[in-house]
């Protein structure tokens, strides 16, 4: 086969593999693991299995190692020679990532790729040297579908559901176009983001998004992101960008959602309950005594966050509906405890805290701004947004008596959490985070 950029190449490769044949032992094994069949011949040496196999091109036996008893070996025919690989069971079969349901499976999925490796081993190193993920010409017309639907102008309100006509457009085009359409639009707010990318058994014929090539094998034949849906080789997912566009039909709630993935699949600079929290509390809270330190109820609380997950923008926590402000920052508060990574993420917290430990307070100053510039941006500017608010809080302090080192207590450990769940750790920091919080509300005109 010439190298050539032919995809159809690989899903010829496969049909052409070598068939798994088992060689069945004539005899009963004793001791023979329940998971395994007649293909298991029991203890015998490396120099028998040859022998059983017959120099058969895809044929097979399972053995026990003569000197590891208990560890089991698979014995396989390919390209002339005998290859030995150690077996495992979890439940499943496995001799590397992949897990299968059967041995013939593993065996059938194996000789796939040791083929395809084999016959297109040159082209398989250049896949990822000229992919097409960056020159998606013939998306155009799509990509312009796709923009329509999701451009929005700032006059117009935005909806939280589609039409079932909108729906089934979008399903229609790949995560690639989606990714073209988005990048494409003026008032998409362009945070970088990660592919949340996850091993994927792909049914029936698949095509790598990234290189354009077959994606070969019976299971686990590449990745997919749960975000977006890209799908991608496993080794093509180490070239692609931080430029995942979420789908907010692949995104099922707004709280313990990714911070950045939910303002990247609403189009919007915050997370939408920041916004309405914050917007809700300004109008009618700010100088309800204890304010964000006394707690709602907690089923109320509950409710609003079922309201969020289920009616998104559109979830009424109006005074109609709540008349007690406190359920409103209790949403808030546990919007920010549920994020799976916090606001102040775990790659910067101990720089944060490094820096509360500064003494001299110009120097502290300026090294918790460094850290801010660490930050994501959507985070960063989820932030900036509650301290903004937060300095609010602060200057009706005569109603509300909190004060920045009041609110420092109470969302020290609702925006920052050690990387590691201990509960020392927390506690030993606890003064050091409240530190934190109150600095950024204190100086939030200067630091953000």
């Amino acid at each position: 086969y010439k190298a050539s950029s032919f995809p159809g190449m690989y899903s010829q490769l496969q049909q052409e593999a070598p068939r798994p044949k088992r060689i069945i032992c004539p005899r009963e094994v004793e001791n023979r693991p329940k998971y395994y069949g007649r293909e298991f011949h029991g203890i015998i040496s490396r120099e028998q299995a040859d022998e059983l196999l017959g120099g058969v091109e895809g044929a097979y036996i399972l053995r026990e190692s003569q000197r590891q008893p208990g560890c089991y070996t698979l014995a396989l025919r390919f390209g002339n020679q005998t290859l030995n690989y150690r077996l495992f069971h979890d439940g499943k079969h496995f001799v590397g990532e992949k897990r299968f349901e059967s041995i013939h499976d593993l065996v059938t999925d194996g000789l796939i790729t040791l083929y395809i490796e084999t016959k297109a081993a040159e082209y398989i190193s250049k896949m990822t040297t000229n992919p097409i993920y960056e020159h998606i010409g013939y998306a155009t017309l799509l990509r312009e579908k796709v923009s329509r639907r999701l451009s929005r102008s700032k006059n117009e309100p935005r909806k939280t559901n589609v039409t079932h006509e909108e729906h089934t457009a979008v399903e229609k085009i790949s995560s690639l176009v989606r990714r073209a359409a988005l990048t494409h639009n003026d008032n998409h707010f362009n945070y970088e983001k990660t592919h949340n990318f996850k091993v994927h058994t792909f049914r029936g014929p698949h095509w790598c998004e990234y290189c354009a090539n077959f994606m070969w094998g019976l299971i686990a034949q590449g990745v997919r992101c749960s975000d977006c849906g890209l799908n991608v080789h496993k080794q093509c997912s180490k070239h692609v960008p931080n430029d995942c566009q979420p789908d907010l039909k692949r995104i099922k709630k707004v709280y313990c959602c990714d911070l950045t993935t939910l303002v990247k699949a609403h189009n919007t600079q915050r997370p939408m309950v920041v916004d309405i929290c914050i917007r809700e509390i300004e109008a009618r809270g700010l100088k309800s005594e204890g304010l964000y330190r006394v707690s709602g109820f907690t089923e109320h609380i509950e409710d609003v966050k079922m309201a969020f997950d289920r009616d998104g923008e559109k979830a009424d926590i109006s005074a109609n509906v709540y008349p007690d402000i406190n359920i409103i920052t209790g949403a808030l508060k546990l919007y920010f405890r549920d994020l799976p990574i916090p606001v102040i993420t775990y790659d910067t917290y101990s720089k944060f805290i490094d820096a509360a430990k500064i003494s001299n307070a110009d120097e502290r100053l300026e090294a918790v701004h460094e850290v801010l510039m660490l930050l994501p941006p959507a985070h960063y500017e989820t932030l900036r947004y509650l301290m903004i608010h937060l300095k609010k809080v602060t200057m009706n302090e005569k109603d509300n008596f909190m004060n920045a080192e009041n609110l420092g207590i109470v969302f020290g450990p609702t925006l920052m959490r050690p990387p590691e769940d201990s509960t020392l750790t927390t506690l030993h920091d606890m003064r050091y985070q409240k530190l934190i919080v109150q600095i950024l509300i204190e100086n939030e005109d200067v630091l953000f």
